[in-house]
């Protein structure tokens, strides 16, 4: 059984707010950059506790204790006690480095595992900024957390065994999680074979050979998908998807990964998918 009992998570968006896994028992402290940010990071995590409730998944009882161990701060030294820190910000090689630096300053167990949440950065670029890079691991979820099963654990090639094996049992034991094991490459397992088919249907809608809707129609009635590859770029966000593809050709310098200019005009006029409203779809 795993030994961690107080987790931190860094970043309430999507992904950080799903993750944060105050329903699973656990004391958890969500740190966010402002207090705007932090308001609204809670509101996320209060409207899933909600609709887990009203599904039946959570009682109200268990729906108040998970809020009631949760805690929202801007204060980062709240992750002094943490066994697990989880960095969940957005897919910038900069920003993570920079917390990562913050967390080998205060938190204070030297064990502790401090792990990532990235799509695409390799894990040992985000290690190096500490000085426990056998304490750092990868964690990568998939959205939206509280529904999909998967996690892929990351071990860099200087990630202690003891480290992947505490990651790999809070994700299982704790989260419930089906566990897979990737080598510490751009694009670990999923997004090295999605990236490619969501940037391959960029540029058909690029190329105007089918429109954005007959391409996600073609895929979920003739494959069976349950979202086109256009309406799932939308729902990962079109700045995390334009990240990730930069993060693999920098890696591999593999036409495949290359940005598609209509990927790139889209992000620089903020139509990033579902989170604005508008990307590829429009949205309420």
């Amino acid at each position: 059984m795993t030994d961690v009992e107080r987790v931190g998570i860094v970043g309430c968006g999507l992904m950080g707010s799903g993750i944060a896994c105050a329903r699973a028992g656990r004391d958890v402290v969500v740190a966010e950059t402002s207090t705007a940010a932090a308001d609204a990071g809670l509101q996320r995590i209060t409207r899933s506790l909600a609709r887990a409730a009203d599904t039946g998944k959570l009682t109200t009882a268990e729906r108040d204790a998970a809020a009631g161990r949760l805690t929202m701060t801007t204060d980062m030294a709240l992750m002094a006690d943490r066994d697990l820190v989880v960095e969940a910000v957005a897919e910038d090689e900069r920003a993570k480095l920079e917390v990562f630096a913050r967390l080998d300053r205060v938190v204070e167990r030297r064990d502790a595992v401090l792990a990532t949440n990235t799509s695409s950065i390799p894990v040992i670029r985000l290690a190096a900024a500490t000085a426990r890079p056998g304490q750092v691991v990868g964690l990568h979820f998939f959205n939206p957390v509280p529904v999909l099963p998967l996690v892929e654990l990351v071990p860099s090639l200087l990630t202690h065994e003891g480290t992947a094996r505490r990651a790999h049992a809070f994700a299982s034991e704790v989260l419930g999680k089906h566990v897979v094991r990737a080598q510490d490459r751009a694009g670990f397992i999923v997004n090295a074979l999605l990236v490619p088919y969501l940037l391959a249907a960029v540029r058909m809608a690029e190329s105007r050979a089918a429109s954005a809707e007959d391409i996600d129609r073609g895929m979920t009635l003739g494959c069976a998908h349950p979202l086109g590859p256009l309406a799932l770029a939308d729902l990962i966000g079109l700045d995390t998807v334009q990240a990730i593809a930069r993060s693999m050709y920098a890696e591999y310098r593999e036409p495949l990964y290359a940005t598609p200019p209509l990927l790139a005009r889209m992000v620089d006029a903020g139509l990033l998918g579902r989170k604005t409203g508008r990307g590829f779809h429009t949205y309420r």
